[in-house]
């Protein structure tokens, strides 16, 4: 069927030669060597890869095998399509000939010859595409036809560039044109804006764009189980997507504040490097394809954070090669660099080796990197005994509870002792880091700055209102909330509750 789809095809019969050994005509030349031979000459390893392992010469390999090792072997294009029979189905030669592939090569599955042919098709013709066979704009930089720079937004621009100067000495001013600065980043041409300039500076990019969104959700176990504990679909720019969603994962794994040695702020430290989870939503978000009716998803799990891109990686590197330097190939360049410039990401090109080297470096497992129908990224979480860990907190929190609430009872009366006995229990854990880590009057910037969170709305959703609304966290000009030097204290609630959670943290 694929021998005969690729001649009788308008399009890809212009481009490719097929070869397949049940059609070479009888003659006297060894059949090893027959095969051997074209794989060589050929510039695409086409496998098909289904239940039966099929004949096995005098050292049990199959032909097919021996292609795909010789096509390696020759740093040929490979492209793998695995039937969806079960593993139990497959010869056992076979069912390891798979997972072979499946750790070195992008491969495909497929239950029909209808979906086999789609595959196949979408396949080749980007292989014609990156090889410039055929010319076809990335989607970032092809010119939006429906949007005008009036759907841009002329204070996110000014906002970017005053980052990008002070990052990395980004040359235009932010007193600029807009024109000019979406020149400079090559994304506008002829008074017609690129898709790239409305997913970083539009002000709705989903009227454009509706699957430009990233879902974040939160499992208390292993595996996605309905209902979802906490699920979020977040929004907006490029920029304000990658911030909530990193906000979202840093709000729900462990942070630990340190000693006050080197300065008059205690340091914290979260329990996955927040550079890595960073760099890992960054990629998503970047090199995620915007054609696709999926989305990008942050799932956070007991034991892992993964990371969900619809998108495939470009032709000729692998999962394999991602773990070495490589060269940086982005699927939307002109998304790519903006993010480096305003200091999303370190370096071009570095991204997934930072993340092994992040996660090495805080004695994590390590990361993977996973591509099916879709890329994944998994990032383990540090192997912790929880039954142990939920059995003191829980003996903690009923001594906490008792001692504070007989002290404060004696001291201030049984209002305030109750207050602080639910304090430890019941506010969210948002509030309690922002107790931990608020010393004296603060400013919001100051707060942000110290929790690593950028996304200011969700700060305020989710850390600030709450503590104020609970009187645990006071402002120094009550009367006027917007007030320049407005700045935050520990009520004495909130006292009461820091004393207790340290209190906590000594004896567990």
């Amino acid at each position: 069927m694929v021998f005969d789809y690729l001649q009788s095809d308008p399009l890809l019969g212009r481009f490719f030669e097929p070869f397949i050994f049940e059609r070479v005509p009888a003659s006297g030349k060894s059949a090893a060597k027959l095969y051997i031979n074209e794989v060589e000459s050929c510039d695409i390893y086409l496998g098909i890869f289904g239940k039966e392992y099929g004949y096995e010469d005098a050292e049990g390999v199959s032909p097919t095998e021996r292609e795909f090792d010789h096509a390696a072997l020759h740093h040929r294009t490979r492209l793998v399509f695995i039937s969806s029979h079960k593993a139990s189905e497959r010869h056992p030669k076979e069912a390891a000939l798979i997972k072979k592939a499946e750790q070195t090569i992008v491969r495909k599955r497929f239950a029909s010859t209808s979906e086999l042919k789609a595959s196949l098709y979408a396949s080749l013709i980007r292989y014609l595409e990156e090889k410039e066979f055929i010319r076809t704009a990335p989607f970032d930089a092809t010119l939006n036809r429906k949007a005008t720079i009036d759907d841009l937004d002329a204070e996110k621009i000014t906002k970017f560039v005053q980052i990008a100067r002070r990052t990395r000495n980004f040359p235009i001013s932010a007193a600029a044109k807009a024109k000019e600065i979406l020149t400079h980043l090559n994304l506008i041409v002829d008074g017609q804006i690129a898709n790239a300039a409305i997913l970083l500076f539009g002000k709705a990019p989903q009227r454009f764009f509706i699957c430009s969104e990233v879902k974040c959700a939160h499992f208390h176990g292993t595996d996605v189980v309905k209902p979802i504990p906490s699920y979020q679909v977040y929004k907006g720019d490029v920029f304000q997507m990658v911030n909530q969603a990193v906000d979202f994962v840093l709000s729900k794994i462990d942070l630990s504040v340190g000693l006050r040695n080197a300065s008059t702020q205690a340091p914290i430290s979260y329990e996955l490097p927040r550079a890595a989870v960073i760099e890992a939503i960054v990629n998503a978000v970047v090199h995620r394809d915007y054609t696709s009716n999926a989305s990008v998803q942050v799932m956070l799990f007991k034991d892992r954070l993964e990371i969900w891109n619809p998108g495939n990686l470009p032709f000729g590197l692998t999962t394999e090669k991602l773990r070495l330097p490589h060269p940086s190939i982005p699927h939307n360049p002109l998304l790519a660099e903006p993010m480096y410039l305003a200091g999303f990401i370190e370096r071009m090109g570095t991204g997934t080796r930072d993340i092994i080297k992040l996660c090495r470096e805080a004695n994590l497992n390590p990361p993977e990197f996973i591509q099916e129908e879709i890329f994944r990224t998994i990032i383990w979480r540090p192997v912790t005994d929880k039954v142990t860990v939920q059995a003191t907190d829980q003996a903690t929190d009923q001594a906490t509870e008792q001692a504070t609430g007989q002290a404060t009872g004696q001291a201030t009366g049984q209002a305030t002792g109750q207050a602080t006995g639910q304090a430890t229990g019941q506010v969210p854990e948002e509030v309690r880091r922002l107790v931990l880590i608020l010393k004296g009057e603060m400013k919001r910037t100051e707060i942000q700055e110290i929790l690593g969170l950028r996304h200011h709305e969700n700060f305020r959703d989710n850390y600030l209102l709450p503590a104020l609304d609970a009187g645990i966290v006071e402002m120094i000009f009550p009367e006027n909330p917007k007030h320049p030097k407005q700045a935050y204290r520990l009520s004495k609630k909130g006292k009461a509750l820091k004393r207790s959670l340290k209190a906590k943290d000594k004896k567990s």
